[in-house]
């Protein structure tokens, strides 16, 4: 008996002349000469090693073996025709959704615009946002749990591709009539450092860049916060109500800066800018909607 796996089209084209009684006919609704048809059900009974067909002047008909041979042939073609079109449906499904993980900063200020842009573009795209800091971000993205990812890091997360998007810039804010508002000259950084501010949680994009440069300008880190809030707008209500001083990104602090809620507060002798990177797995092929979203993030970049 034949080692080879049959040919699914050979199949096809065996099960043809069944219902056609006719070698020629299968051939020409294949569009294959009758010589070629000959050649792959020569091959076919080859590899089952079996006589499949009887040959004559007046047709092809199936031997007693073949007659089994085309039963057993259909069950495999519907089961390979189910196979061909449920990953047809996953393929379509992937390209249809997307599971997204955003750092708090870029799921509040920047997410909500490029997702009406791949509306504009992807109608048919369903988008699943989780928001998290850059840490849980990276970690959703590197087990598998969301398709893409932003961050607000200085460097790229271990384990993950990355796109640089843009860049951001944090600030320091204080509430209206604080001291370091009037000040004439910008906050040494020392001064910043020693001082107990409202924070973000552990793991926050914000609060790691602010720690890293820092470390860059002092070679150490900040003194214990006084207040860890887990989001921007808890942060920017504390910072209000007079309890500390706060550095958080432009971006999240425009409104409040604009209106006077807040102020600003000039800091010398240090670099607060930070990159706002797309993170996804290596070494996977993006499906349609993440590389369109991760298109539009970067565009005016």
């Amino acid at each position: 008996m034949g080692s080879c796996w049959p040919d699914l089209a050979s199949l096809e084209l065996f099960l043809l002349v069944v219902e056609e009684g006719s070698i020629g006919k299968a051939a020409a609704r294949t569009g294959l000469t009758q010589a070629s048809a000959s050649r792959r059900l020569d091959t076919l009974e080859r590899d089952l090693g079996v006589p499949l067909l009887v040959r004559g002047a007046g047709g092809s008909r199936p031997t007693a073996q073949g007659r089994t041979v085309a039963d057993w042939s259909q069950a495999v073609l519907a089961a390979a025709r189910d196979l061909t079109g449920g990953v047809a449906a996953l393929r379509r499904e992937r390209s249809a959704t997307l599971r997204l993980a955003a750092s708090m900063t870029v799921a509040e200020y920047l997410v909500p615009g490029w997702l009406a842009r791949l509306r504009a573009h992807a109608p048919e795209v369903e988008v699943a946002l989780e928001v998290l800091n850059s840490e849980g971000v990276a970690e959703r993205v590197r087990g598998g749990a969301a398709d893409l990812g932003f961050v607000e890091c200085l460097d790229p997360p271990p384990g993950l591709g990355s796109l640089l998007v843009r860049h951001d810039r944090l600030v320091a804010v204080a509430a209206p009539g604080h001291p370091w508002t009037r000040r004439r000259l910008p906050l040494p950084v020392r001064t910043l450092a020693g001082t107990p501010l409202v924070t973000r949680e552990p793991g926050s994009g914000t609060r790691t860049t602010l720690e890293h440069a820092l470390n860059r300008s002092l070679g150490s880190g900040p003194v214990p916060p006084a207040l860890e809030l887990p989001s921007n707008a808890a942060v920017k209500v504390a910072v209000q109500s007079g309890a500390a001083p706060a550095v958080l990104s432009e971006l999240a602090v425009a409104a409040e800066l604009a209106d006077g809620r807040l102020r600003e507060v000039p800091v010398a002798g240090i670099d607060l800018r930070r990159p706002l990177r797309a993170v996804h797995r290596p070494r996977t092929r993006p499906s349609p909607p993440v590389q369109a979203l991760t298109r539009i993030a970067a565009e005016r970049f």
